[in-house]
Protein backbone atom coordinates (compact mmCIF):
# COMPACT_ATOMS: atom_id res chain seq x y z
CA UNK A 1 0.00 0.00 0.00
CA UNK A 2 1.10 3.92 -0.64
CA UNK A 3 -0.55 6.46 0.98
CA UNK A 4 -1.71 4.30 4.31
CA UNK A 5 1.40 2.04 4.55
CA UNK A 6 2.62 3.38 7.51
CA UNK A 7 -1.15 3.39 9.32
CA UNK A 8 -0.38 -0.42 9.83
CA UNK A 9 -1.17 0.15 13.71
CA UNK A 10 -3.46 3.22 13.29
CA UNK A 11 -6.38 1.49 13.81
CA UNK A 12 -6.14 1.17 17.37
CA UNK A 13 -8.52 3.24 19.73
CA UNK A 14 -6.41 6.32 21.68
CA UNK A 15 -6.69 3.91 24.63
CA UNK A 16 -4.82 0.89 22.99
CA UNK A 17 -2.58 4.33 21.69
CA UNK A 18 -2.26 4.97 25.38
CA UNK A 19 -1.68 1.26 26.70
CA UNK A 20 0.84 0.29 24.05
CA UNK A 21 2.76 4.02 24.48
CA UNK A 22 3.22 2.89 28.85
CA UNK A 23 4.37 -0.61 27.43
CA UNK A 24 6.85 0.66 25.48
CA UNK A 25 8.21 3.56 28.02
CA UNK A 26 8.10 0.59 30.35
CA UNK A 27 10.56 -1.85 27.90
CA UNK A 28 12.50 1.01 26.27
CA UNK A 29 11.15 4.28 26.88
CA UNK A 30 10.04 6.97 24.29
CA UNK A 31 12.49 8.55 22.39
CA UNK A 32 12.46 12.41 20.94
CA UNK A 33 13.15 14.22 17.93
CA UNK A 34 16.77 15.94 18.82
CA UNK A 35 16.19 19.75 19.69
CA UNK A 36 18.15 22.52 18.53
CA UNK A 37 19.28 20.95 14.76
CA UNK A 38 21.47 22.74 12.61
CA UNK A 39 20.01 22.95 9.06
CA UNK A 40 22.02 24.45 6.67
CA UNK A 41 19.97 26.54 4.28
CA UNK A 42 20.31 25.81 0.49
CA UNK A 43 18.55 26.71 -2.83
CA UNK A 44 18.04 25.75 -6.39
CA UNK A 45 20.88 26.37 -8.49
CA UNK A 46 19.68 29.22 -10.78
CA UNK A 47 22.67 29.60 -12.66
CA UNK A 48 22.31 26.66 -15.33
CA UNK A 49 22.03 28.26 -18.50
CA UNK A 50 24.93 26.15 -19.55
CA UNK A 51 24.23 23.08 -18.74
CA UNK A 52 23.45 20.42 -21.94
CA UNK A 53 19.60 19.89 -20.66
CA UNK A 54 19.32 24.08 -20.51
CA UNK A 55 21.58 23.96 -24.31
CA UNK A 56 18.77 21.88 -25.70
CA UNK A 57 16.28 23.03 -24.34
CA UNK A 58 17.05 27.15 -25.16
CA UNK A 59 15.36 27.40 -28.62
CA UNK A 60 12.18 25.81 -27.59
CA UNK A 61 12.26 27.90 -23.87
CA UNK A 62 12.66 31.33 -26.36
CA UNK A 63 10.05 30.15 -28.46
CA UNK A 64 7.58 29.81 -26.20
CA UNK A 65 8.19 32.72 -23.05
CA UNK A 66 6.29 31.76 -20.00
CA UNK A 67 5.25 28.06 -21.15
CA UNK A 68 6.03 25.04 -19.62
CA UNK A 69 7.03 21.86 -22.29
CA UNK A 70 5.09 19.09 -21.22
CA UNK A 71 6.01 15.40 -21.81
CA UNK A 72 3.56 12.57 -21.05
CA UNK A 73 5.15 9.35 -18.64
CA UNK A 74 2.20 6.58 -18.62
CA UNK A 75 4.52 3.65 -18.99
CA UNK A 76 6.30 2.72 -15.44
CA UNK A 77 9.32 1.29 -17.96
CA UNK A 78 9.47 5.13 -19.44
CA UNK A 79 9.19 6.71 -15.95
CA UNK A 80 11.89 5.01 -14.82
CA UNK A 81 14.45 5.26 -18.12
CA UNK A 82 13.65 9.31 -18.03
CA UNK A 83 14.67 9.21 -14.15
CA UNK A 84 17.91 7.65 -14.98
CA UNK A 85 18.30 9.63 -17.96
CA UNK A 86 17.82 12.63 -15.98
CA UNK A 87 20.32 11.81 -13.58
CA UNK A 88 23.36 10.84 -15.94
CA UNK A 89 22.46 14.46 -18.13
CA UNK A 90 22.65 16.33 -14.70
CA UNK A 91 25.75 18.76 -14.46
CA UNK A 92 25.00 20.96 -11.70
CA UNK A 93 22.17 19.56 -9.30
CA UNK A 94 19.79 16.73 -8.57
CA UNK A 95 16.86 17.76 -6.36
CA UNK A 96 14.26 14.67 -5.49
CA UNK A 97 11.48 14.76 -3.58
CA UNK A 98 9.59 11.40 -2.56
CA UNK A 99 7.13 9.56 -0.10
CA UNK A 100 8.00 6.10 -0.91
CA UNK A 101 11.83 4.68 -2.21
CA UNK A 102 12.11 0.97 -1.98
CA UNK A 103 15.41 -0.51 -1.79
CA UNK A 104 14.54 -2.74 -4.80
CA UNK A 105 15.82 -3.28 -8.37
CA UNK A 106 14.63 0.14 -9.16
CA UNK A 107 15.36 2.17 -6.02
CA UNK A 108 19.04 0.15 -6.05
CA UNK A 109 19.49 1.38 -9.31
CA UNK A 110 18.93 4.81 -9.15
CA UNK A 111 20.72 5.21 -5.85
CA UNK A 112 23.97 4.11 -7.35
CA UNK A 113 23.46 6.83 -10.44
CA UNK A 114 22.62 9.56 -7.83
CA UNK A 115 26.16 8.43 -5.97
CA UNK A 116 27.54 8.20 -9.56
CA UNK A 117 26.61 11.70 -10.34
CA UNK A 118 27.68 13.16 -6.99
CA UNK A 119 31.16 11.85 -8.18
CA UNK A 120 30.70 13.84 -11.02
CA UNK A 121 30.31 16.61 -9.07
CA UNK A 122 26.67 16.69 -9.40
CA UNK A 123 25.18 18.16 -5.51
CA UNK A 124 22.16 16.07 -4.61
CA UNK A 125 19.59 16.84 -2.19
CA UNK A 126 17.21 14.00 -1.21
CA UNK A 127 13.98 14.49 0.50
CA UNK A 128 12.43 11.46 1.91
CA UNK A 129 9.17 11.34 3.55
CA UNK A 130 10.01 9.10 6.96
CA UNK A 131 7.21 7.21 6.74
CA UNK A 132 8.44 4.01 4.76
CA UNK A 133 12.11 4.14 5.25
CA UNK A 134 12.22 1.63 8.04
CA UNK A 135 14.98 -0.77 7.61
CA UNK A 136 16.38 1.41 5.06
CA UNK A 137 18.65 3.56 7.57
CA UNK A 138 22.11 2.08 6.02
CA UNK A 139 21.34 3.11 2.92
CA UNK A 140 20.58 6.54 3.42
CA UNK A 141 23.50 7.08 6.15
CA UNK A 142 25.30 5.50 3.16
CA UNK A 143 24.12 8.33 0.10
CA UNK A 144 24.60 10.89 2.75
CA UNK A 145 27.78 10.26 3.66
CA UNK A 146 29.12 11.08 0.20
CA UNK A 147 30.28 15.17 0.37
CA UNK A 148 28.31 15.81 -2.59
CA UNK A 149 25.27 14.16 -1.53
CA UNK A 150 22.36 15.64 1.13
CA UNK A 151 19.36 13.34 2.61
CA UNK A 152 16.89 14.90 5.07
CA UNK A 153 13.97 13.08 6.38
CA UNK A 154 10.51 14.95 6.35
CA UNK A 155 8.60 14.61 9.96
CA UNK A 156 10.85 11.71 11.11
CA UNK A 157 10.39 8.89 13.62
CA UNK A 158 12.39 9.00 17.00
CA UNK A 159 12.01 5.20 17.32
CA UNK A 160 13.49 3.96 14.53
CA UNK A 161 13.33 0.23 15.45
CA UNK A 162 9.96 0.36 17.34
CA UNK A 163 8.25 2.73 15.28
CA UNK A 164 5.08 1.80 16.94
CA UNK A 165 6.28 3.80 19.91
CA UNK A 166 6.32 7.04 17.74
CA UNK A 167 2.26 5.75 17.07
CA UNK A 168 1.92 5.24 20.64
CA UNK A 169 3.27 8.06 21.94
CA UNK A 170 3.43 10.84 18.95
CA UNK A 171 0.55 9.45 16.84
CA UNK A 172 -1.39 13.02 15.77
CA UNK A 173 2.58 14.35 14.41
CA UNK A 174 3.68 11.05 12.80
CA UNK A 175 -0.02 10.72 11.37
CA UNK A 176 1.04 13.70 9.39
CA UNK A 177 2.60 12.71 5.81
CA UNK A 178 4.85 14.08 2.99
CA UNK A 179 3.01 12.80 -0.32
CA UNK A 180 4.88 15.02 -2.33
CA UNK A 181 7.29 13.48 -5.93
CA UNK A 182 8.90 15.41 -7.79
CA UNK A 183 12.87 14.79 -9.67
CA UNK A 184 14.45 18.01 -11.07
CA UNK A 185 17.50 17.89 -12.44
CA UNK A 186 19.65 21.19 -13.23
CA UNK A 187 16.64 23.27 -12.22
CA UNK A 188 15.83 22.63 -15.90
CA UNK A 189 13.77 19.56 -16.77
CA UNK A 190 11.22 17.98 -13.62
CA UNK A 191 9.18 15.28 -13.53
CA UNK A 192 6.10 15.28 -10.89
CA UNK A 193 3.10 13.07 -10.68
CA UNK A 194 1.90 9.99 -9.21
CA UNK A 195 4.81 7.67 -8.92
CA UNK A 196 7.34 6.40 -5.41
CA UNK A 197 10.75 4.76 -6.38
CA UNK A 198 9.64 1.26 -6.67
CA UNK A 199 9.11 -2.01 -8.87
CA UNK A 200 5.62 -1.95 -8.28
CA UNK A 201 5.69 2.27 -9.68
CA UNK A 202 8.57 1.51 -12.16
CA UNK A 203 7.45 -1.26 -14.59
CA UNK A 204 9.68 -3.65 -12.95
CA UNK A 205 8.93 -7.56 -12.03
CA UNK A 206 6.74 -7.19 -9.49
CA UNK A 207 3.38 -9.48 -8.53
CA UNK A 208 1.63 -5.91 -9.06
CA UNK A 209 2.08 -3.15 -10.91
CA UNK A 210 0.25 0.34 -10.49
CA UNK A 211 -1.26 2.11 -13.25
CA UNK A 212 0.33 5.53 -13.10
CA UNK A 213 0.88 8.67 -14.60
CA UNK A 214 4.19 11.62 -14.53
CA UNK A 215 4.84 14.33 -16.83
CA UNK A 216 8.01 15.61 -18.07
CA UNK A 217 8.40 19.38 -17.58
CA UNK A 218 10.55 21.93 -18.82
CA UNK A 219 10.40 25.55 -19.19
CA UNK A 220 8.36 28.04 -16.53
CA UNK A 221 7.06 25.64 -14.37
CA UNK A 222 10.34 24.12 -13.12
CA UNK A 223 11.44 27.08 -11.60
CA UNK A 224 8.54 26.82 -9.45
CA UNK A 225 8.97 22.90 -8.57
CA UNK A 226 12.42 23.90 -7.63
CA UNK A 227 11.04 26.75 -5.00
CA UNK A 228 8.33 24.06 -3.89
CA UNK A 229 11.16 21.90 -3.06
CA UNK A 230 13.51 24.28 -1.46
CA UNK A 231 10.35 25.18 0.90
CA UNK A 232 10.00 21.93 1.82
CA UNK A 233 13.71 21.66 1.95
CA UNK A 234 14.27 24.52 4.56
CA UNK A 235 11.39 23.77 6.31
CA UNK A 236 11.05 22.85 10.51
CA UNK A 237 9.89 19.49 9.47
CA UNK A 238 12.95 18.49 7.46
CA UNK A 239 15.48 17.21 9.46
CA UNK A 240 19.15 16.12 8.23
CA UNK A 241 18.82 12.74 8.48
CA UNK A 242 22.71 12.59 10.16
CA UNK A 243 20.57 13.97 12.89
CA UNK A 244 18.52 10.98 13.68
CA UNK A 245 20.21 7.84 11.94
CA UNK A 246 23.62 8.88 12.96
CA UNK A 247 26.62 8.78 10.78
CA UNK A 248 27.96 5.34 8.72
CA UNK A 249 31.35 3.81 8.91
CA UNK A 250 33.64 4.04 5.23
CA UNK A 251 33.42 0.09 5.25
CA UNK A 252 29.50 0.08 6.02
CA UNK A 253 29.29 2.65 3.32
CA UNK A 254 31.20 0.71 1.12
CA UNK A 255 28.98 -2.29 1.49
CA UNK A 256 25.98 -0.53 0.41
CA UNK A 257 27.86 0.46 -3.02
CA UNK A 258 28.77 -2.89 -3.53
CA UNK A 259 25.23 -4.01 -3.15
CA UNK A 260 23.94 -1.63 -5.60
CA UNK A 261 26.24 -2.86 -7.81
CA UNK A 262 25.23 -6.45 -7.27
CA UNK A 263 21.72 -5.40 -8.40
CA UNK A 264 22.93 -3.75 -10.99
CA UNK A 265 24.53 -7.05 -12.84
CA UNK A 266 21.77 -8.57 -12.00
CA UNK A 267 19.61 -10.51 -15.64
CA UNK A 268 15.95 -8.75 -14.20
CA UNK A 269 18.33 -5.08 -14.12
CA UNK A 270 18.68 -5.60 -17.87
CA UNK A 271 15.28 -4.74 -18.45
CA UNK A 272 15.90 -1.47 -17.12
CA UNK A 273 19.62 -0.88 -18.90
CA UNK A 274 18.22 -1.94 -22.32
CA UNK A 275 14.89 0.55 -21.69
CA UNK A 276 18.00 3.59 -21.70
CA UNK A 277 19.93 2.25 -24.00
CA UNK A 278 16.78 1.86 -26.84
CA UNK A 279 15.33 5.04 -25.68
CA UNK A 280 15.68 8.20 -27.68
CA UNK A 281 14.35 10.26 -25.23
CA UNK A 282 17.37 12.05 -23.98
CA UNK A 283 18.96 12.36 -27.64
CA UNK A 284 15.69 14.01 -28.47
CA UNK A 285 16.01 16.16 -25.25
CA UNK A 286 19.22 17.26 -25.37
CA UNK A 287 19.26 17.71 -29.25
CA UNK A 288 16.06 20.04 -28.90
CA UNK A 289 13.78 17.28 -30.48
CA UNK A 290 12.04 16.18 -28.01
CA UNK A 291 7.91 16.52 -29.10
CA UNK A 292 7.31 18.66 -26.10
CA UNK A 293 4.09 20.19 -25.92
CA UNK A 294 3.89 23.97 -24.96
CA UNK A 295 1.51 25.06 -22.54
CA UNK A 296 0.12 27.60 -19.77
CA UNK A 297 1.14 25.48 -16.65
CA UNK A 298 0.28 26.29 -12.55
CA UNK A 299 2.03 24.36 -10.03
CA UNK A 300 -0.14 23.65 -7.16
CA UNK A 301 1.66 22.61 -3.90
CA UNK A 302 0.91 22.52 -0.29
CA UNK A 303 2.49 24.75 2.12
CA UNK A 304 5.05 22.33 4.59
CA UNK A 305 3.97 24.32 7.36
CA UNK A 306 0.45 22.27 6.64
CA UNK A 307 1.77 19.03 8.92
CA UNK A 308 2.22 21.50 11.91
CA UNK A 309 -0.97 22.81 12.00
CA UNK A 310 -4.75 21.67 12.67
CA UNK A 311 -6.01 19.99 10.00
CA UNK A 312 -8.78 22.37 9.95
CA UNK A 313 -6.72 25.25 9.41
CA UNK A 314 -7.77 25.53 5.23
CA UNK A 315 -5.30 28.19 4.56
CA UNK A 316 -2.21 26.10 4.55
CA UNK A 317 -4.46 23.62 1.90
CA UNK A 318 -3.64 22.99 -1.58
CA UNK A 319 -7.10 22.64 -2.35
CA UNK A 320 -8.93 25.63 -3.09
CA UNK A 321 -5.57 26.59 -5.44
CA UNK A 322 -6.22 23.43 -7.01
CA UNK A 323 -10.14 23.87 -7.38
CA UNK A 324 -9.18 27.81 -8.92
CA UNK A 325 -6.85 26.21 -10.88
CA UNK A 326 -9.08 23.86 -12.75
CA UNK A 327 -11.33 26.04 -12.89
CA UNK A 328 -14.99 25.50 -12.71
CA UNK A 329 -16.69 22.72 -15.33
CA UNK A 330 -19.28 23.28 -17.61
CA UNK A 331 -19.86 20.06 -19.61
CA UNK A 332 -17.56 17.13 -18.29
CA UNK A 333 -15.27 16.52 -15.72
CA UNK A 334 -12.82 13.42 -15.78
CA UNK A 335 -11.61 12.02 -12.35
CA UNK A 336 -9.02 9.42 -11.56
CA UNK A 337 -8.18 8.67 -8.17
CA UNK A 338 -7.01 5.44 -6.76
CA UNK A 339 -8.00 6.42 -3.12
CA UNK A 340 -11.61 7.90 -3.96
CA UNK A 341 -13.72 8.82 -0.78
CA UNK A 342 -15.78 11.52 -1.26
CA UNK A 343 -17.16 12.37 1.84
CA UNK A 344 -20.86 14.12 2.31
CA UNK A 345 -19.63 17.35 1.42
CA UNK A 346 -17.52 15.61 -1.87
CA UNK A 347 -20.54 13.83 -2.97
CA UNK A 348 -22.70 16.95 -2.36
CA UNK A 349 -20.40 19.07 -4.53
CA UNK A 350 -20.32 16.30 -7.60
CA UNK A 351 -24.36 16.15 -6.96
CA UNK A 352 -24.64 19.90 -7.88
CA UNK A 353 -21.86 19.51 -10.99
CA UNK A 354 -24.49 17.08 -12.31
CA UNK A 355 -27.88 18.85 -11.25
CA UNK A 356 -25.73 21.85 -13.51
CA UNK A 357 -25.98 19.20 -16.42
CA UNK A 358 -22.02 18.49 -15.94
CA UNK A 359 -21.31 15.10 -17.49
CA UNK A 360 -18.61 13.43 -13.84
CA UNK A 361 -16.99 9.68 -14.82
CA UNK A 362 -14.86 8.51 -11.76
CA UNK A 363 -12.08 5.99 -12.26
CA UNK A 364 -11.26 3.95 -8.75
CA UNK A 365 -9.76 0.83 -7.64
CA UNK A 366 -12.50 -2.23 -7.00
CA UNK A 367 -11.72 -3.97 -3.87
CA UNK A 368 -9.92 -6.82 -5.24
CA UNK A 369 -7.62 -4.30 -6.79
CA UNK A 370 -7.02 -1.73 -4.32
CA UNK A 371 -4.06 -2.17 -1.86
CA UNK A 372 -6.15 -0.23 1.25
CA UNK A 373 -9.15 -2.13 1.91
CA UNK A 374 -9.92 0.67 4.38
CA UNK A 375 -10.40 3.53 2.06
CA UNK A 376 -12.38 1.18 -0.47
CA UNK A 377 -14.72 0.83 2.80
CA UNK A 378 -14.86 4.55 3.34
CA UNK A 379 -15.92 4.78 -0.47
CA UNK A 380 -18.27 2.21 -1.07
CA UNK A 381 -20.87 3.92 1.32
CA UNK A 382 -21.13 6.61 -0.56
CA UNK A 383 -21.62 4.86 -4.61
CA UNK A 384 -25.28 5.02 -3.96
CA UNK A 385 -25.79 8.80 -3.17
CA UNK A 386 -23.68 9.61 -6.03
CA UNK A 387 -25.13 7.72 -8.63
CA UNK A 388 -28.38 8.67 -7.71
CA UNK A 389 -27.60 12.17 -8.85
CA UNK A 390 -27.28 10.93 -12.41
CA UNK A 391 -24.74 12.44 -14.89
CA UNK A 392 -22.52 10.51 -12.97
CA UNK A 393 -20.91 7.32 -13.99
CA UNK A 394 -18.78 4.88 -11.81
CA UNK A 395 -15.68 2.70 -12.59
CA UNK A 396 -13.49 0.35 -10.82
CA UNK A 397 -10.61 -0.75 -11.85
CA UNK A 398 -10.53 -4.61 -12.93
CA UNK A 399 -7.19 -6.06 -11.31
CA UNK A 400 -6.62 -8.66 -14.58
CA UNK A 401 -6.74 -5.66 -16.62
CA UNK A 402 -2.91 -6.04 -17.55
CA UNK A 403 -3.38 -9.31 -18.22
CA UNK A 404 -6.31 -8.85 -20.90
CA UNK A 405 -4.68 -5.89 -22.17
CA UNK A 406 -1.37 -7.73 -22.66
CA UNK A 407 -0.83 -8.17 -26.18
CA UNK A 408 -2.13 -4.71 -27.00
CA UNK A 409 0.89 -2.56 -26.37
CA UNK A 410 -1.01 0.76 -26.38
CA UNK A 411 -3.51 0.27 -24.22
CA UNK A 412 -0.73 -1.87 -22.14
CA UNK A 413 1.27 1.55 -21.47
CA UNK A 414 -2.28 3.17 -19.90
CA UNK A 415 -3.11 0.41 -17.34
CA UNK A 416 0.09 -1.12 -16.45
CA UNK A 417 2.38 -4.21 -17.60
CA UNK A 418 2.33 -6.77 -15.08
CA UNK A 419 0.16 -9.65 -14.14
CA UNK A 420 -2.10 -7.91 -11.97
CA UNK A 421 -3.13 -4.35 -12.13
CA UNK A 422 -4.00 -1.69 -9.44
CA UNK A 423 -4.55 2.51 -9.92
CA UNK A 424 -2.02 4.78 -8.51
CA UNK A 425 -2.61 7.07 -11.19
CA UNK A 426 -3.94 10.84 -9.56
CA UNK A 427 -5.29 13.42 -12.72
CA UNK A 428 -8.49 15.12 -13.24
CA UNK A 429 -9.83 16.68 -16.66
CA UNK A 430 -11.93 19.70 -17.06
CA UNK A 431 -13.90 20.24 -20.33
CA UNK A 432 -11.04 18.69 -22.49
CA UNK A 433 -9.55 21.98 -21.62
CA UNK A 434 -7.38 21.31 -18.43
CA UNK A 435 -5.89 18.51 -16.46
CA UNK A 436 -4.37 18.38 -13.43
CA UNK A 437 -1.70 15.39 -12.66
CA UNK A 438 -0.14 15.00 -9.50
CA UNK A 439 0.15 13.16 -6.22
CA UNK A 440 -3.33 14.38 -4.94
CA UNK A 441 -5.84 12.02 -3.98
CA UNK A 442 -9.80 12.72 -3.68
CA UNK A 443 -9.90 11.66 -0.25
CA UNK A 444 -9.85 13.49 3.26
CA UNK A 445 -5.97 12.11 3.87
CA UNK A 446 -5.23 14.68 1.14
CA UNK A 447 -7.24 17.19 1.47
CA UNK A 448 -6.28 17.30 5.36
CA UNK A 449 -3.33 15.24 6.75
CA UNK A 450 -0.74 14.65 4.05
CA UNK A 451 1.21 17.42 2.22
CA UNK A 452 0.76 16.50 -2.04
CA UNK A 453 1.78 18.69 -5.16
CA UNK A 454 1.08 18.42 -8.52
CA UNK A 455 0.92 20.70 -12.08
CA UNK A 456 -2.35 21.72 -13.82
CA UNK A 457 -1.84 22.59 -17.65
CA UNK A 458 -3.87 23.85 -19.64
CA UNK A 459 -3.70 21.02 -22.24
CA UNK A 460 -6.39 20.27 -24.68
CA UNK A 461 -4.30 17.20 -25.92
CA UNK A 462 -4.00 15.83 -22.31
CA UNK A 463 -7.11 16.33 -21.28
CA UNK A 464 -8.64 15.10 -24.46
CA UNK A 465 -6.62 12.03 -24.41
CA UNK A 466 -7.96 11.40 -20.90
CA UNK A 467 -11.25 11.67 -22.14
CA UNK A 468 -11.14 9.52 -25.03
CA UNK A 469 -9.74 6.48 -22.34
CA UNK A 470 -12.94 7.05 -20.82
CA UNK A 471 -14.62 6.69 -24.20
CA UNK A 472 -12.56 3.55 -25.25
CA UNK A 473 -10.01 1.90 -22.94
CA UNK A 474 -11.80 2.32 -19.09
CA UNK A 475 -15.12 0.43 -19.78
CA UNK A 476 -13.48 -2.73 -21.00
CA UNK A 477 -10.24 -2.25 -17.75
CA UNK A 478 -13.22 -1.82 -15.46
CA UNK A 479 -16.41 -2.69 -13.84
CA UNK A 480 -18.83 0.13 -14.54
CA UNK A 481 -20.74 0.58 -10.97
CA UNK A 482 -24.53 1.08 -11.53
CA UNK A 483 -27.91 1.41 -9.65
CA UNK A 484 -30.05 -1.40 -9.80
CA UNK A 485 -33.56 -1.70 -11.64
CA UNK A 486 -35.40 -0.40 -8.24
CA UNK A 487 -32.19 1.91 -6.80
CA UNK A 488 -32.01 0.14 -3.80
CA UNK A 489 -28.57 -1.34 -4.60
CA UNK A 490 -25.37 -1.35 -6.98
CA UNK A 491 -24.07 -3.56 -9.24
CA UNK A 492 -21.37 -3.93 -11.55
CA UNK A 493 -21.31 -4.88 -15.53
CA UNK A 494 -18.42 -6.04 -16.72
CA UNK A 495 -17.40 -5.42 -20.22
CA UNK A 496 -16.35 -9.12 -21.79
CA UNK A 497 -15.75 -10.04 -25.32
CA UNK A 498 -19.36 -12.44 -25.79
CA UNK A 499 -21.13 -9.34 -23.71
CA UNK A 500 -22.33 -7.62 -20.58
CA UNK A 501 -21.77 -9.62 -17.69
CA UNK A 502 -24.11 -7.91 -14.46
CA UNK A 503 -22.33 -8.94 -11.05
CA UNK A 504 -25.13 -8.42 -8.58
CA UNK A 505 -22.06 -8.52 -5.43
CA UNK A 506 -18.50 -7.56 -5.20
CA UNK A 507 -16.68 -9.08 -8.05
CA UNK A 508 -13.54 -11.16 -7.45
CA UNK A 509 -13.43 -10.70 -3.48
CA UNK A 510 -15.04 -13.76 -0.81
CA UNK A 511 -17.24 -13.21 1.79
CA UNK A 512 -14.73 -12.55 4.58
CA UNK A 513 -12.85 -9.60 2.49
CA UNK A 514 -16.44 -8.34 1.98
CA UNK A 515 -17.28 -8.87 5.55
CA UNK A 516 -13.97 -6.85 6.84
CA UNK A 517 -15.16 -3.83 4.46
CA UNK A 518 -18.55 -3.59 5.89
CA UNK A 519 -16.65 -3.65 9.70
CA UNK A 520 -14.57 -0.90 8.73
CA UNK A 521 -17.45 1.33 6.53
CA UNK A 522 -19.03 1.66 10.00
CA UNK A 523 -15.99 2.56 12.33
CA UNK A 524 -15.44 6.40 12.71
CA UNK A 525 -12.15 6.11 10.85
CA UNK A 526 -12.85 8.45 7.68
CA UNK A 527 -10.71 11.27 8.90
CA UNK A 528 -7.61 8.87 8.39
CA UNK A 529 -8.35 8.05 5.24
Amino acid sequence: MESFEFLRFSWASRAVHTVACAMLVAVAGCASLPKDVERTPSSAFTDTSDTRLARGLAAAVAANPGKTGVYPLAHGRDAFAARLLLVRAAERSLDLQYYIWRPDTSGSLLSKELWDAAERGVRVRLLLDDANTKGLDEAIAALDAHPNIEVRLFNPFANRAWRIGDFAGDFSRVNRRMHNKSFTADNQASIVGGRNIGNEYLGADSAVEFADLDVLVAGAVVRDISAEFDAYWNSESAYPASSIIGGTPEATSEQMRQAWAKVAEKPESAKYVDAVRNTQLLKQLLGGELSLEWVNARLVADDPAKVLHPPEQTDLHMGPLLEAALGRPERELELVSPYFVPTKEGTAGLRALADRGVQIRVLTNSLAATDVAPVYAGYAKYRKDILRGGNVRLFELKPTAAQEEKDDDEKRQRIGGSSDASLHAKTFGVDRTRIFVGSFNLDPRSARLNTEMGVVLESPTLATRLTDLFDSGIPHAAYEVRLNADGSDVEWIEQTASGEVRHESTPGVGAFKLFGVWFLSILPIEWLL
